[in-house]
């Protein structure tokens, strides 16, 4: 068995007699990787979807929340049964320098991504203040819990209980309110069964929705989170327990926010998540949008926090220079996140640059470089020397393959749709300028 492997000690009379506590107070990890997923985009998108084609794409849902699943299951286990951090596991496996690029990419989607978590919290604001730097506040204290705490895990563990929470009763009360119809929302279940037919099954742009839920950065985190939360193999049911809290909750919260907005946005242009709360309010009154506000603050300020961790520590790990919330680097650099995601935030507030797009194109950019991260986490998980007995089965790899499958053509989407377009465009600009140059 590889050196690799937590070997459980002896177990002593104290130990044996200790009372475990309940299963609820065992999970976290799950909460955390739950906050990052439920952002300002995926609220956005959601109540699009919800807005555009009602109850009918609900399967999507259910879909990306199991694919989520397999892999947060993957990444708790890795971190379970392993003694070595993920990224130091993958140099040993594949080298250096392709950790390395792993470790960059993560980073960068994670700081591009920050920016749309900072224009979340401005919308959730914009409403109730005329001050329009209130995200330099927040990235403030979120530096001051970075460096001011020195248990982080717990720190964040006990907020992002919180956060979840807020959404929660916010998210349900709206959903309350909005008196949704329950069979259609039954329906929504089965691929195909909206207006559409099997159209809406074969829409290539599923595949951008399956993105802002099935988040690979998240769950090849889920590594880190349940080394720091202390589980080792004894643990392993715990893990398991908690990846299904966590799916359930991600699946909960977007079904909520979808169902609420083809009950009362139907046929509604959402242009940004504001859009949805000042809609809600000529329906369900001021109260309506408060709770919106405050779900939306707490999706949008758990993603900022969580989200530039996972940046500042996949990169540290990955270049050598430490995994933990005691080494400097891993504070330094997700607080290197924080500000770019600040700065970016507060050039697109002050320009009047409308924050849609570049929330959405933030969360695409997440795809791009997933087939990678997706990749050294089945290695892993795959290997007889990592894992020992614990390794992958036929089952899990089959269906860990689909999920895979999947983000290479979330890639593709991205690749077609989204960024060859764009350069094309550019270009187009560029030509449309020469001869007006070339005339002076």
């Amino acid at each position: 068995m590889s050196d690799s492997l937590r070997i459980p000690g002896n177990v002593t009379e104290e130990q044996s007699t200790t009372v475990r506590p309940h299963w609820w107070q065992r999970i976290g990890p799950g909460l955390v990787t739950a906050c990052v997923v439920i952002g300002p985009g995926s609220i956005l998108t959601s109540s699009k979807l919800g807005s555009e084609h009602g109850y009918s794409m609900i399967w999507v849902v259910l879909v990306s929340v199991i694919f989520m699943l397999i892999y947060t299951s993957l990444g708790a286990k890795l971190g379970a049964v392993t003694n070595e951090s993920t990224c130091t596991l993958l140099a040993q496996k594949v080298g250096r320098p392709l950790t390395v690029l792993i470790g960059c990419g993560v980073f960068f989607i994670s700081a591009a991504y920050q920016f749309g978590n900072n224009l979340g919290v401005h919308s959730a604001l914009e409403n109730y203040t005329d001050f329009k730097y209130g995200i330099v506040i927040f990235n403030a204290i979120s530096i001051a819990f970075l460096f001011g705490f020195k248990n982080l895990y717990k720190l964040i563990e006990r907020l992002m209980s919180v956060f979840v929470g807020l959404m929660l009763a916010s998210f349900a009360i709206n959903l309350f309110f909005a008196k949704p119809n329950l069979l259609e929302m039954a329906q929504g279940i089965i691929p195909g069964s909206g207006g559409n037919g099997v159209d809406s099954i074969l829409n290539i742009s599923l595949l951008g929705l399956v993105g802002t839920t099935f988040v690979i950065t998240a769950a090849f985190y889920q590594s880190y989170l349940a080394r720091f939360k202390g589980w080792t193999v004894k643990d392993l049911k715990d893990g398991r327990i908690d990846a299904r809290v966590s799916a359930g909750i991600m699946a909960l919260i977007t079904i909520m926010i979808m169902s609420t907005a083809a009950a009362v946005l139907r046929g509604q242009d959402l242009r940004g998540v504001g859009d949805v709360g000042n809609a809600l309010k000529p329906l369900f009154g001021e109260k309506g949008q408060v709770l919106f506000c405050i779900g939306l603050f707490s999706a949008a300020y758990s993603s900022f926090i969580v989200n530039s961790m996972i940046g500042g520590f996949i990169l540290s790990d990955s270049l050598g220079l430490g995994s933990t919330p005691q080494h400097k680097s891993t504070r330094i650099l997700t607080a290197v996140v924080l500000l770019t995601g600040m700065f970016v935030a507060l050039y697109v507030i002050e320009s009047g640059i409308r924050p849609v797009a570049a929330i959405v194109a933030a969360q695409a950019v997440t795809v791009v470089a997933a087939p990678l991260a997706a990749g050294g986490l089945l290695l892993l998980t795959g290997s007889k020397k990592v894992m020992g007995e614990h390794r992958n089965g036929v089952l899990m790899n089959i269906f860990a393959g689909i999920g895979f499958l999947l983000l290479l053509g979330m890639a593709w989407y991205i690749a077609t749709q989204k960024v060859i377009p764009e350069i094309q465009k550019m270009r187009g600009q560029s030509a449309a300028v020469a001869p007006v140059e070339n005339l002076e």
